[in-house]
Order: C-alpha cells, then structure tokens, then sequence
C-alpha cells in the first residue's frame, strides 16, 4: 500500500519516499583528473547537496569533463500552496479528448490559430495544430472533435480575430517565438483588446504560447492560458474542452454557440 503524500513538505525521492535524493548532472571546463573530480564534489557541497556521490565522469574533450552525480536534498517545498492559482488540470489523452467532446462538449470543438505580428516561426503553432504534431502526439487536426483553422505565420491580431468570428471560434491559439525588445508582450496585449473591442473575449477562450510565456505571464496579459516549452496537443486540448465544460455548466448545461 502507497504511503500518504504530505503535499506540504514535498522532497525528490529515488529509493523510497522522502529520501531527498536526486540525480544531476554537467559539465565543467576542467582537464580530466582527480582535480576535477574534487571540484565536482565541491560543486555539489555549494549546492547543498549531502553525501554527494560521483558515480560517473568522463572526458568530453581536452579540458573538458562530464559528470553525473547523487546527493540528499535537504529541504522540502510546500507542494499544495504552488498549485494555488497554477494550471493545475490533469491531461487527458487524445482518445479521452474525443471521447469527452462527444459525451460532454456534443459538438465539434473550433479552433483558429496563427503566429501574429512579424513573428515568422510556425513550429510552435503547427506542433500544436496541424495533424502530424510533434514527437509522436498527432495535432489537433487530427482528432476527430476539432475543427481546426490554422492561418500560418505573420498574421495580424485583426484578422485572426476576424477569422474567429467568422467561423464561431471556441478558442484562439496565438505562437509567439520573436521576443525582441518585448515584441510578444505588445503584440498579445493588442490581441486581447481587439477581442474586446470586438465583442468576443468572454464567450472566447484565448491561448498563448511560446519558449519565453507561462501561465501567470499570460493571465497577467488577459489571456486564459498560457503554455512553454516540453507543452503538447493534447495539453492545450484538455484544457480548451475542459474550460467549454466548465462555463457550459455554468450557464445551466448549455454547450452550443450562439
């Protein structure tokens, strides 16, 4: 039987629960020699890391050495007081996904999404959209719940927007990967007082995405959810049919658009 989880004082385990021990590993400009191997040591003393044990090094290359060591963390975190105001939903699969749609949602769940501004990169947005996705995890094109619109690059906030009315959207997705002098930040703000102007950001759910956005950052800019790096379909797909869910309970069990 699983022992209880003390979500308040959270430490990384490796043998048995609580144990405090974690794995790290890197690399230190150094020759390989028993010097390095102190200093490694020493790294990890400076880390807080008790009983630091080396159990692999290696040479990368002249003056350089790799190393992978373990060590007991002492200190714990307060787990249940993180998820306070987090994105905090358990992920579904693809299948639980449509499986959802059609039992809860009961109709096609619409998407339109775009990279906005100057921002050139689709990577992001076509991993999350288009039906080959990314490392394995088919886009959401390809479940059978979504309707997807995905207008590519280098579109203005204006006509992602106008799409969206056009086609009744459930959902905008907004990539942005150009950071420059805060380029993203602009950009989504404008995004979401177009929304506004428009009349649709309370019936709409806008996403955004990116290597340098979070969740808080994009609660902060108006958005609904944001998401980063190590993000796949199926996460930003449980959080839009869950949210439908959510506010068609709200309005009395009504799931259809006007």
């Amino acid at each position: 039987m699983l022992k209880a989880v003390d979500l308040s004082s959270v430490r990384p385990y490796g043998d048995h629960l609580d144990d405090g021990l974690i794995q790290v590993s890197f690399t230190l400009p150094v020759p390989y020699a028993q010097s390095a191997r102190n200093a490694a040591l020493e790294l990890a003393r400076m880390m807080n890391l008790d009983e630091p044990q080396i159990v692999h090094w290696q040479r990368i290359c002249e003056g350089y050495t790799y190393f992978m060591l373990y060590g007991r963390w002492r200190q714990a975190i307060n787990f249940a007081g993180l998820r306070q105001g987090a994105l905090d939903i358990e992920y579904m699969t693809e299948h639980e996904i449509d499986r959802f749609i059609d039992q809860q949602i009961r109709r096609q769940v619409v998407v339109v999404g775009a990279s906005t501004g100057t921002d050139t990169h689709t990577v992001g947005i076509d991993a999350m959209l288009n039906a080959k996705g990314v490392d394995g995890s088919h886009g959401l094109e390809a479940y059978r719940g979504f309707t997807v619109h995905n207008l590519g690059s280098q579109v203005s906030n204006a006509r992602l927007v106008a799409t969206a009315i056009a086609v009744n959207a459930d959902a905008i997705l907004v990539s942005q990967t150009v950071t420059q002098q805060n380029l993203h930040l602009q950009n989504l703000a404008e995004l979401v007082a177009i929304a506004r102007e428009e009349g649709i950001r309370d019936r709409t759910l806008l996403i955004c995405g990116g290597p340098r956005l979070s969740h808080e950052l994009a609660e902060q800019l108006g958005f609904d959810a944001g998401f980063s790096k190590g993000t796949y379909p199926n996460h930003v797909g449980t959080f839009i049919v869950k949210q439908l869910k959510a506010r068609s309970d709200a309005a009395g069990g009504v799931a259809h658009r006007d």
